[in-house]
């Protein structure tokens, strides 16, 4: 009886032991999963508003915001108009414009030919990837771009150009070169690449739409003098600009640029750093060789080194939000589902893709 007693009292506290290490687990669950969440949240808002204080760049160097708000408000030139802005394929963010705003646009009481709309779009944060700074009478201080200006899309449901963000899809109408190209002072620019103002002109506008040139600050060469492909001639003083590639579907993906240069972490941060001319840290030795990338290494772009790291701390949380965007399912009827199928078989089959 004694025996009986003690066995059960055990089993007792076994069940009462168990049941503890599962609350507790569930609770440690929870608490990863809040965590996972916040840094996604978090990461989101870094993709889409951070400039990393790439303004003292696109503002303070090149004076982008000059060209944009236009003499009407202390700048150069005519400034540029929302017309413009969405002909060089700027996005409008619509969850972000007042319902009064909404409203009157549907009613064609907007003139998308002054810039002074466009100062109050880029106010109210609804220019995807343009992060304005204001001075109190409403001019433009300066300008930033964030991940969104190249990587972030919208789904056209207001107007074209306007709509809903749709995070991760690359901007394939934006024409990056043509809006660097308005800037009033490339010295940039010219100092890096040693040519003129003409001649960097041209060579941002080579791009066109949907396209940059990563490695135009590396190794400087702008154009392919000949372009080969199976031993044939396909074309001549061809653009270095390739498209801009999404940002999502990118979770179990390790090296993550065109030629497997580096981890989407790695990408980030040059980005952020040498393309966007954010204010961080960047290390890589591989830059230094000036054979095959003669301006990074003259330039110093493989050892930068800022008084105050705005990128790498924000890394995690950019990746984390990265990583959790899906590839979005194609829409039915925009592609040939037999040719796929038969794709998909010779991929995983003869010819040994996988």
């Amino acid at each position: 009886m004694f025996v009986r007693k003690r066995f059960y009292k055990a089993l007792i506290y076994s069940g009462v032991s168990l049941l503890i290490v599962v609350v507790l687990s569930a609770a440690g669950m929870q608490v990863k999963a809040t965590q996972s969440q916040d840094l996604i949240a978090e990461g989101k808002q870094i993709f889409r508003f951070d400039t990393f204080g790439d303004e003292d760049f696109w503002g303070g160097q090149l004076q982008l915001h000059q060209a944009i708000q236009g003499e009407q408000f202390g700048g150069v030139g005519p400034g540029v108009s929302p017309a413009t802005a969405l002909a060089v394929g700027l996005k409008v963010d619509v969850d972000a414009l007042p319902r009064s705003l909404q409203r009157q646009l549907r009613r064609g009481q907007v003139d998308l030919n002054d810039p002074a709309v466009t100062l109050a779009l880029i106010k109210l944060n609804a220019v995807v990837g343009i992060k304005g700074f204001f001075n109190r009478d409403g001019s433009l201080s300066s300008i930033g771009i964030t991940c969104a200006f190249c990587h972030t899309a919208v789904d056209d449901s207001f107007a074209p150009g306007i709509g809903n963000r749709l995070d991760g899809w690359a901007n394939r109408d934006l024409n990056v070169g043509a809006i660097i190209a308005l800037s009033p002072d490339l010295s940039p620019f010219e100092t890096i690449l040693g040519a003129d103002r003409d001649t960097v002109v041209a060579v941002l506008n080579s791009w066109g739409p949907g396209k940059f040139d990563a490695e135009l600050v590396l190794d400087g060469k702008a154009f392919n003098p000949e372009q080969v492909t199976d031993g044939v001639v396909t074309g001549t003083d061809v653009p270095g600009a390739t498209l801009l590639p999404p940002a999502f579907g990118l979770a179990g993906v390790n090296l993550h640029t065109y030629t497997g240069w580096g981890s989407v972490p790695y990408w980030n941060a040059y980005v952020a750093n040498v393309l966007m001319h954010g204010k961080g840290n960047f290390y890589d030795p591989r830059l230094d060789n000036a054979d095959q990338f003669p301006l990074a290494a003259a330039n110093g772009f493989g050892h930068i080194q800022s008084e105050v790291d705005l990128i790498t701390p924000k890394l995690p949380a950019l990746h984390a939000y990265q990583i959790s965007l899906v590839a979005p399912r194609p829409p039915s009827g925009s592609f040939n589902a037999r040719a796929a199928s038969r794709g998909e078989a010779l991929f995983e089959g003869k010819a040994n893709c996988a």
